[in-house]
């Protein structure tokens, strides 16, 4: 895909990502976006991809769903100000469990991967999760497992 300019808007499934520095633009170094995500909105999936990422929570309250060192994930919610970081190759997402909007401003390095699935799922007419699966092993992203699954009591 061609140059982007800095104000370019993907929605993907029901949060829009605001890209601020693309791929292209950093030589393939790394992405940064910010990210707005309604209520109930996020990956619904663990995944897991060659990127790490580094969120800024900026308004409202996300759960990070995190690996830990013995294999279970671990939740974390964080209000504006927190800072959270996620490894490359570790099970993670993140969700929107709270009632209103949150807002993060989110660095991936080197970030190709998410990219390529964030485009490729904003173009679809319809959000299938037979296809968003298909697309993210096709870009990188090994979807692993629903949370509940995962989460320690």
């Amino acid at each position: 895909m061609g140059a982007v300019g800095p104000d370019e808007r993907l929605r993907v499934g029901g949060d829009e990502l605001r890209f601020r520095l693309t791929g292209e633009q950093s030589g393939g170094e790394a992405i940064a976006f910010e990210v707005e995500i309604p209520s109930g909105g996020g990956p619904p999936m663990l995944h897991r991809h060659r990127s790490l990422e580094l969120y800024r929570v900026e308004d409202g309250e996300l759960a990070f769903y995190l690996e830990d060192a013995n294999g279970g994930v671990v939740r974390r919610a964080m209000g504006a100000g927190g800072v959270a970081f996620i490894p490359g190759g570790a099970e993670h997402t993140v969700r929107n469990e709270s009632e209103a909007p949150a807002r993060a401003f989110v660095v991936l390095a080197p970030g190709g991967e998410l990219e390529a699935f964030a485009r490729s799922v904003a173009e679809l007419d319809r959000v299938i999760p037979d296809d968003v699966i298909r697309l993210a092993g096709r870009s990188g992203i090994a979807i692993t497992r629903p949370v509940e699954e995962a989460v320690r009591a």
